[in-house]
């Protein structure tokens, strides 16, 4: 069967969003809604899951299967749909504050199984939703709520960490530059395996109108120079200082869970009922 031809417009649900005027997520809600219309994607083929924070509003925002869960909680959500559907293109998205605090734990666990979904982190270094306090990202300069004289702590890098966890893919982009945007979230989705989208979403509410040009003006095209099967390469770019380099960071060719679980249920199968009596004998307790 030939695959329909879609609009972004037909990805628009009929809830309006809420988001602050201004604020990056927007970009973002709207490059996804191109992406989908170029990958051809079926509504009923799609599910996004988020957690709790501004950014995990736009499940609503989309005409696709949506799921709204609990704070920190989108990847194991996530999962959950793809393990019990994995025809479905699952993508996870989660802000700095909701994926990198009480969310962080399950970051490096999708990583390691290589579970077949894209998640997507709106980073912009502060919680909005409430009001303003520090995040996990907010920069050693930026006065918050919490932290009116600066802050104590060393942001956390979600590049790094992705890397240092064996994510398949890396990618990072910003909510001002939708075209690539698009592209980025195109790659993530196509990618088999656990892909990350680092999503610079600037807040002009709490961090301010500045944040968009600070990052417009640090950032750089990733180059034809840049291996993105290189780890070395790959750290390089995380550890820039005084440059945002945009693109596909690193990619990896390697086993899903999903193939993996298929081996094993294959080896289990192979094995047979033999192999389970010699296991009860081995293990029977003499009467």
């Amino acid at each position: 069967m030939e695959a329909r031809n879609y609009s972004p417009k037909d990805f628009r649900s009929d809830i309006k969003p809420v988001w602050c005027p201004g604020c990056g997520d927007f970009g973002v809600l709207n490059a996804l809604y191109q992406a989908l219309a170029k990958l051809k994607l079926p509504h009923e083929d799609v599910a996004v899951v988020s957690g709790i924070g501004c950014s995990s509003r736009l499940p609503g925002y989309v005409k696709t299967y949506g799921f709204n869960s609990i704070h920190g909680r989108a990847l194991p959500v996530a999962q959950g749909v793809k393990l019990a559907r994995p025809e479905t293109t699952v993508i996870a998205v989660a802000g700095d504050g909701d994926g990198l605090s009480i969310g962080a734990g399950h970051f490096p666990h999708m990583a390691r199984r290589n579970i077949d979904l894209t998640y997507i982190m709106l980073d912009n270094s502060i919680y909005g939703m409430t009001k303003g306090q520090m995040s996990p990202t907010t920069v050693d300069e930026q006065p918050t709520k919490t932290t009116p004289y600066g802050m104590v702590e060393d942001p956390i890098n979600p590049v790094k960490l992705a890397l240092a966890y064996g994510t398949s893919f890396i990618a990072r982009s910003f909510s001002g530059n939708i075209k690539h945007t698009v592209e980025m979230i195109i790659q993530a989705i196509q990618h088999p395996g656990f892909s990350f989208v680092h999503l610079l979403s600037p807040c002009v509410t709490f961090v301010g109108r500045d944040q968009f040009d600070l990052i417009r003006s640090l950032s750089v095209d990733l180059g034809e120079d840049h291996d993105p099967t290189s780890v070395e390469h790959a750290w390089r770019v995380a550890e820039e200082v005084g440059r945002i380099s945009m693109g596909i960071i690193y990619k990896a060719d390697k086993p899903t869970f999903e193939q993996r679980y298929e081996h094993a249920k294959q080896l289990a199968h192979q094995a047979g009922d033999g192999e389970f009596q010699n296991l009860l004998k081995k293990y029977r307790v003499a009467a």
